[in-house]
C-alpha cells in the first residue's frame, strides 16, 4: 500500500471526478491521501474532503505565493481551521523566490508564523521551497528543537547538501513525479541517498505527472510510478519502498492504522 503525502484533490481540475479518482487510486494500492491547503479557501475544501472520505486527511495553511492576497487575519483563520477533525498538518507554507508574488520578507514572516502555529498545536509543517534553499535552511536551523513534530520538504528538488541539512534538522523529504523525468539524474541520486526513515512519496497533483504521463493531469494513482522509480534508484524492491514510505507518513502525520483501514 502507498500514501500520497501531498495532493490537491480540491483543485478545479478534479471537479466532479473525485470519486472516480479515488477508485483509481485504490486500484493502484494508494490507501491514504493527504490533501494540502494552499490558501484559506483550499484549506476549507481539504477539510471538507477529509470529512467526506475516510482515506483522506487535510492540512491547512497559506502558500507563500498567496500570502500577499491573504486577509490580515489569515493566521487566526488558519488556527481555527486547524482545529477541525482530520487535520494532520500546517501548510503548505515555505519560501518561493522564483515567483515573488509575495515580497521575500513577508514570505519569511509567514513561514515563521506557520512554524509557531505548528509548534503550538503539535502538528508537522508542510514546506514548499523554490530557489530559496539558503534562507529556508537558516529558518529550519533556527526553529527550536524538541518541540515535537517537525515537517516535510515536499516535492523536493534541491541538492544533496540541502537534503542532508533538512534531515539533520528533523525533517522528512518527499519526492514527486519530477524524480522520474529524463533530466532528473541528480534528483534520483538524492532519492538514493535519503535515509529510509525520512522518505515520503507524493504526486502534488494535479501537477507534475510522472513519466510516461508528463504534461497530463496528475492524480494519486500515479504515485505508484514515482515510488517504482525511487525503488530502482535505491536498489530496493517496490514493496520495501511502499512499506517504508507508508510507515513514515503515518509517523509524521500521526494517524493510527485503524483511522485509514
Amino acid at each position: 500500500m502507498l500514501v500520497d503525502s501531498h495532493a490537491h484533490l480540491m483543485d478545479p481540475a478534479f471537479a466532479g471526478e473525485v470519486d472516480a479518482v479515488l477508485e483509481r487510486a485504490a486500484a493502484a494500492g494508494v490507501q491514504t491521501i493527504v490533501c494540502v491547503g494552499y490558501d484559506l479557501d483550499s484549506s476549507r475544501a481539504a477539510i471538507a474532503l477529509a470529512a467526506t472520505y475516510p482515506n483522506i486527511f487535510a492540512t491547512v495553511g497559506v502558500h507563500p505565493n498567496y500570502l500577499a492576497a491573504a486577509p490580515p487575519d489569515w493566521l487566526s483563520q488558519v488556527r481555527e481551521l486547524a482545529r477541525a477533525p482530520r487535520v494532520v498538518g500546517i501548510g503548505e507554507t515555505g519560501l518561493d523566490y522564483y515567483r515573488t508574488y509575495t515580497p521575500p520578507d513577508r514570505q519569511r514572516h509567514g513561514l515563521q508564523a506557520h512554524f509557531d502555529l505548528a509548534d503550538d498545536l503539535g502538528l508537522p509543517v508542510v514546506i514548499h521551497c523554490r530557489e530559496a534553499e539558503t534562507d529556508l535552511l537558516a529558518a529550519l536551523a533556527a526553529r527550536p528543537a524538541g518541540r515535537g513534530a517537525r515537517g516535510v520538504l515536499h516535492c523536493f528538488s534541491g541538492s544533496a547538501a540541502t537534503m542532508e541539512a533538512a534531515v539533520a534538522a528533523g525533517y522528512y523529504i518527499s519526492l514527486a513525479g519530477t524524480v522520474t523525468f529524463k533530466n532528473a539524474a541528480g534528483l534520483r541520486a538524492v532519492a538514493a541517498a535519503v535515509p529510509a526513515e525520512r522518505l515520503l512519496v507524493e504526486t502534488d497533483c494535479p501537477y507534475l505527472s510522472p513519466m510516461p504521463h508528463r504534461g497530463q493531469r496528475n492524480e494519486p494513482a500515479r504515485v505508484r510510478l514515482t515510488a517504482a522509480c525511487i525503488a530502482e534508484a535505491r536498489g530496493e524492491s517496490f514493496d520495501a519502498v511502499a512499506r517504508q514510505t507508508t510507515a513514515n507518513a503515518a509517523r509524521l502525520f500521526g494517524w493510527a492504522a485503524e483511522a485509514v483501514a
